[in-house]
């Protein structure tokens, strides 16, 4: 009579990988997100515009310049926290 292996090792092999593929996932998705709203504004959202006192000299500033600045701190946050591998060898 022969006996048969376990799948133990195999299980824990996928568990691990899951574990360690989703903290990645969601970073990577949330990075994506603040950069797709910059894209949107981008393309269709309103301007700052400052005028002097005159109203003769007008500057216009698109609001994704400054949402910008605010996404790409974020994705520096995110990306520290959310991608970092010596968390996960503790």
């Amino acid at each position: 009579m022969s006996s048969i292996p376990t799948n133990a090792a195999p299980t824990e092999s996928r568990r691990w990988t899951r574990r360690s593929v989703v903290p990645e996932m969601w970073a990577s998705l949330a990075i994506a997100v603040m950069w797709l709203a910059v894209l949107v504004d981008a393309v269709w959202g309103p301007d700052f515009v400052s005028s002097s006192g005159s109203g003769t000299n007008t500057t216009t500033i698109p609001s994704a310049v400054f949402l910008a600045l605010f996404a790409y701190l974020g994705t520096r946050v995110v990306a520290r926290y959310g991608l970092d591998r010596r968390r996960d060898d503790g």
